[in-house]
């Protein structure tokens, strides 16, 4: 008969997680080990197999919960949007606000997911690539319900992208309590929104 899961089990796997994404940003997932990350949390090399069975199980895992995690925010701003009566293009800034503060949150785990995704196997491949589409795709409606004048069908990829270049690359040089905060950053990128896509093409 199968041990029951204690109470507290969920918690140490996302302590794992936690773990395991900071020593794949650290020292990339191919020179990650499970000793590595064991070594990490001070623990062995058994109690990670106790909840993994495999490094690539984690690593799906990390992404799998992530990326379920990027596709709540956007239902999440939707709600706030709903919920204040706000007008399309500042549902859209609070959209933008949302995920600059998870991925505040979640630096290495957002390395992960763009460093990482090819080691995974093609179905679980597949399943996250899909959901980081489905994010994409998201904020192009997004978009163009805030900003219909200028995205058209010749545009609207490029203008997302555009918007994703700003702000997905921020674990690369917006550091916590640097000289500029990420709700700082935030406030920046919707102000380049405004003044870029909220003015009329030249």
């Amino acid at each position: 008969m199968a041990r029951p899961k204690s109470a507290s089990h969920d918690l140490k796997r996302d302590e794992i997680l936690d773990l395991a994404a900071q020593c794949f940003a650290e020292a990339s997932y191919p020179a990650t080990s499970m000793n590595t990350i064991a070594a990490a949390g001070g623990t062995s090399k058994a109690r990670l197999y106790h909840y993994y069975d495999s490094k690539e199980a984690l690593l799906f895992d990390l992404l799998d919960r992530y990326t379920q995690r990027l596709l709540a925010l956007v239902g999440e701003a939707q709600a706030v949007a709903e919920r204040r009566n706000l007008d399309e293009r500042a549902a859209l800034h609070e959209l933008v606000r949302l995920f600059l503060l998870e991925y505040e949150k979640s630096a290495t785990r957002h390395v992960a997911l763009v460093n990482n995704i090819p080691f995974l196997g093609e179905t679980q491949r597949v399943l996250i690539v899909k959901r980081e589409r489905d994010v994409v795709a998201a904020f192009t409606r997004a978009l163009k319900r805030a900003y219909p004048e200028r995205l058209k069908p010749h545009n609207q990829t490029a203008i997302t992208m555009m918007l994703f270049g700003m702000i997905n690359w921020t674990f690369t040089w917006l550091r916590p309590g640097g000289p500029m905060s990420y709700a700082e950053f935030a406030e920046e990128v919707i102000a380049m929104l405004e003044r870029g896509l909220g003015s009329e093409s030249p």
